[in-house]
């Protein structure tokens, strides 16, 4: 028997706008709408997109004791990165890692004063919040808010979209967190996303967030877009889609998200290791992985899709990485793709070949993004 598929909030919205509806992450989600994703894609790059993230999961931690400081040396335990240090109204992005070292879930940590929020990846939250719960409980209170939507509104027209129905958006910065009074409850917002773009997530209360995205769907610029853009558009970013970029058989290190460690957990740091896997991932920091997530540009106009076979030389036999993400960058106007090389092979500008329906393709490894990102600092 077919697994029934879970709704959002949005889901008789996204009906109404003639939405083409997918299983994903075991909801029923917008793929496309009318327009279709390249149309979408360059619609949020020139304006704004709302996309529905409210399959995501959205958590509070809230420290037993009243110190939101308690909250974060306990979700030190769990994660790589300096929680502590994270001032109230910021936001944070974040690992959760394993014994060995591999990525559980990426995930995002607001500090909102009394308490921390984090925003987890759909296919992970049951498995993320059971894990907070066995590890944290003594600490904190786990809270998964089940009651609320989650908007994503992209681009450069999404500071006045959104400002015009909760004021005070636009006196955000990238990564600022902040509660805004509208005619739809109080919106919990970020200044962040995951397209490259200047935009916002929103959590809004679930029985008032169709009227409020129909409010921002009002707004001129203001255009819905699917899930196919929103994959895009993530990847001309360089940002890793869980499950294809990242998962438990790559590490911090390897996946080249070592920005995201900062100097008090690494060695010699103020609150050194203490994470999962902090060993294995330290020591893989001190000597180099022995492959490394690059972006990669195919010559010609067929994209190298997830699980193409990368090689050294056009005719060697075995291959030196995959692919894990690939497609048509709208904005670039080109292919693009983005996978795991050996090390001996990532250095920028080394030419290597993609296997392609039986042929052999060359392909570049690039500095990412592929666009710059646009966000407001």
């Amino acid at each position: 028997m077919a697994e029934e598929l879970l709704t959002t909030p949005l889901h008789a919205l996204h009906r109404d706008l003639d939405g083409r509806m997918v299983p994903f992450a075991g909801y029923e989600m917008p793929v496309q709408y009318v327009p279709g994703v390249m149309k979408e894609h360059l619609h949020c790059r020139a304006a704004a997109g709302l996309f529905d993230v409210s399959h995501m999961g959205q958590v509070i931690l809230r420290p037993r004791s009243g110190d939101v400081a308690d909250a974060a040396r306990a979700l030190e335990t769990l994660v790589p990165q300096d929680i502590l240090a994270l001032k109230d109204g910021r936001q944070r992005y974040a690992l959760f890692t394993d014994d060995e070292g591999g990525i559980r879930d990426d995930l995002m940590v607001a500090n909102r004063g009394d308490h921390l929020f984090l925003v987890v990846n759909a296919a992970c939250k049951a498995r993320d919040i059971a894990h907070l719960h066995e590890h944290l409980s003594r600490t904190c209170e786990v809270e998964e808010i089940a009651d609320r939507a989650l908007i994503a509104l992209q681009g450069p027209a999404a500071e006045d979209a959104l400002d015009a129905l909760a004021p005070g958006a636009r006196d955000m910065s990238f990564m600022d967190v902040a509660t805004l009074g509208s005619d739809f409850g109080p919106l919990w917002v970020s200044r962040s996303g995951y397209t490259g773009e200047d935009g916002f997530e929103i959590s809004v209360v679930a029985d008032r967030a169709e009227d409020f995205a129909r409010a921002l769907l009002s707004h001129e610029n203001v255009a819905p877009i699917g899930l196919g853009a929103r994959d895009s558009l993530r990847l001309e970013a360089g940002l890793c889609l869980y499950g294809n970029d990242i998962d438990r058989t790559t590490d911090p290190v390897s996946a080249n998200l070592l920005w995201s460690i900062q100097k008090a957990r690494r060695a010699g740091g103020a609150r050194e290791g203490g994470f999962p896997g902090a060993g294995i991932v330290l020591d893989r920091l001190a000597t180099g992985p022995a492959r490394l997530r690059v972006g990669l540009l195919p010559e010609g106009r067929a994209p190298m899709r997830q699980g193409t076979e990368l090689f050294a030389a056009e005719d060697d036999e075995t291959p030196i990485g995959t692919v894990t993400s690939g497609a048509f960058g709208p904005s670039i106007e080109r292919p693009l793709a983005m996978g795991y090389v050996s090390i001996d092979h990532s250095a920028i500008g080394s030419k290597i070949w993609g296997a392609v329906r039986g042929r052999r393709l060359p392909v570049t490894v690039v500095e990412m993004p592929f666009r710059p990102a646009t966000y407001k600092r």
